[in-house]
């Protein structure tokens, strides 16, 4: 999509901008910033005019929960787009490069809390591509004149946008009582409004440096503080059963034999920790982010309501 630059403020180009990030970011952008799309995906040996002050790179292959998608495709769509892009970038005049990656570049489980300092070790066709493309980005000298940005959120939620948050969603809804309460767990969460506004800050502060930054909301809640959020966001009762742990697990491996809905795999998806610290990038900014983990959830929660 080409479109000409009519004003003077700073100007922005952005991929995979009919996505749900990249939807939401251009809403909050277009007061400041002068934003247009541009499709993008992988040809080989193509070139992209890269003009404007600004890149940002959302386009992509999601995660496939489904795991039935072909592992090239996010090789092509995660890693070479993103090599040919960023080539194109260094011999523009664009100064800005921000790249989307993903917490799990580094890594599918978190013992402890995720730091920018962790060893990435990626274990799925998604992480392994992303953390190509970060390399890939990191391995080439930056001129002076050009800040680059890799952002690794945690799971993005916000107005509209269900993902794996619409299972506690239907399950409050319908007043099913919640059986994981005996599993004590953490999970960091990052609200979609926090994200546009880092992405803000890095386009207007030359002072942060460039690097990479994980992004997340402030605080990590537990599941079973998730169903309470559900609950008061559409104005329920919530039950949550404390079923011995150690029962749930056996139920779950006789899932993984009879294909049952309850899976080891699944369960641990439900109840596992996962912290983000996003210390970094909040000390970088000096700023605090502008909305709480709760009531990021309370907003996202309160949206499915019209969906």
């Amino acid at each position: 999509m080409e479109n000409n630059w009519i004003f003077e403020e700073m100007k922005i180009t952005i991929t995979g901008a009919t996505g749900f990030v990249g939807s939401n970011l251009q809403s909050y952008l277009k007061e400041n910033y002068q934003t247009k799309s541009l499709s993008a995906r992988y040809i080989p040996n193509q070139t992209f005019n890269i003009d404007g002050d600004a890149i940002i790179h959302l386009a992509g292959k999601a995660h496939d929960l489904q795991k039935v998608s072909d592992p090239a495709t996010y090789y092509d769509a995660n890693f070479e787009l993103t090599k040919q892009l960023f080539d194109c970038f260094l011999v523009s005049d664009s100064s800005i490069f921000i790249f989307m990656s993903t917490v799990k570049a580094v890594a599918d489980r978190v013992a402890g809390i995720l730091t920018e300092n962790e060893i990435p070790t990626p274990k799925t066709h998604y992480g392994i591509a992303k953390r190509q493309a970060e390399a890939y980005i990191l391995s080439k000298e930056l001129p002076k004149d050009k800040r680059v940005y890799i952002l690794r959120p945690c799971m993005i939620h916000g107005p509209g946008n269900k993902g794996n948050l619409n299972l506690l969603y239907k399950l409050v809804c319908k007043g099913m009582p919640w059986p994981l309460g005996d599993f004590e767990n953490k999970r960091s969460f990052l609200s979609i409004e926090n994200l546009c506004f880092v992405v803000n800050e890095l386009l207007d502060n030359e002072n942060i440096e460039s690097g990479i930054y994980n992004v997340s909301d402030d605080e990590a809640l537990s599941t079973n503080e998730l169903i309470a959020i559900v609950a008061q966001s559409i104005g329920k009762k919530h039950m949550i059963l404390n079923i011995k742990s150690t029962w749930i697990k056996r139920v779950a491996k006789i899932g993984d034999t009879f294909r049952l809905p309850l899976t080891s795999e699944r369960l641990q998806k439900l109840t596992e920790n996962y912290l983000v610290s996003n210390d970094k990038i909040v000390k970088a900014m000096g700023k605090n982010l502008p909305i709480n983990s709760r009531q990021g959830l309370i907003n996202t929660f309160k949206s499915f309501k019209s969906i």
